[in-house]
């Protein structure tokens, strides 16, 4: 088994990303997991035969978020004046989610375990989130004495609204597959044995479609945040020429009448 901090794996045009830091809940602070984790990022945007991403945890945690351990020894990206803390903060985590966010391929989380403090703003980030029965999901900034400092006081309330989100910050206490189903967290809840390959099939699924028309349709959906509906109706239009025009179109189209499965070539 390899050591390196993140796995990577494809199989056809699906890449599966394994946080490896089993022995340390897969804590994700460190600076070897962080650069790992945007050397992966790099690898999937920069590789064009990749269409979809799954992203789970190695061992029984999906991740604990900031190691605690380095928090109280004041090591790592938490030592030195509050100043060198600000700056680590800028200079190392926070630029996994602006990377994470505007990968163009959807990302599906498998949720394997606890998915604690920074790793819940990446289950967050994920198009789609799955979960084993075992899952846990917490925000324990405030029962450790300090607050959403990676995003997640803006990720969380996206995912689940703002009633839902507020009453996991405040109170730090986390909550189960059960309830992250019901506050739309996930999508649903998979045996633990089945989930890596239900998160991989469903990647599988979403990789067989138009390439270019998925990448498109996770931008609209990335964009529509901050649009009215007017200017996202503008920016639907202007995608719409765009794919209208593309060999993948007119393949689907053949297939369509020819009753066939599409052969998409990602032009």
């Amino acid at each position: 088994m390899s050591t390196a901090p993140v796995l990577f794996e494809k199989s056809g045009h699906v890449a599966t990303l394994t946080l490896n830091r089993p022995e340390e809940l897969n804590a994700f602070s460190e600076p070897t997991m962080i650069e790992a984790f945007l050397e992966a990022l790099d690898r999937v945007a920069g590789d064009a035969e990749v269409r979809a991403v799954v992203l789970t945890g190695a061992g029984k945690a999906f991740s604990a978020g900031g190691n605690v351990k380095h928090m109280r020894e004041k090591t790592d990206m938490f030592a030195g004046t509050a100043a060198d803390i600000e700056s680590a903060y800028r200079d190392g985590i926070h630029r996994v989610p602006p990377r994470f966010d505007g990968l163009e391929v959807p990302v599906i989380a498998a949720v394997n375990g606890a998915a604690f403090g920074a790793a819940l703003d990446l289950v967050c980030l994920c198009d789609i989130r799955l979960a084993a029965p075992e899952a846990r999901f917490g925000a324990p900034f405030v029962r450790i004495g300090i607050g959403p400092g990676d995003g997640a006081a803006w990720f969380l309330p996206r995912a689940i609204g703002e009633q839902a989100a507020a009453e996991m910050l405040y109170t730090g206490e986390p909550i189960d597959a059960e309830r992250a189903l019901a506050l739309g967290l996930v999508s649903r809840i998979v045996p633990a044995g089945e989930l890596l390959a239900e998160a991989r099939a469903l990647a599988t699924r979403i990789a067989a479609n138009a390439p270019q028309a998925v990448r498109y349709t996770k931008r609209l959906l990335r964009a529509q945040r901050g649009q009215s509906l007017p200017e996202h109706l503008s920016q639907c239009a202007a995608y719409q020429a765009i794919l209208h025009g593309t060999a993948d179109h007119a393949e689907a189209l053949d297939a369509f009448f020819e009753k066939r499965p599409a052969i998409f070539a990602d032009r």
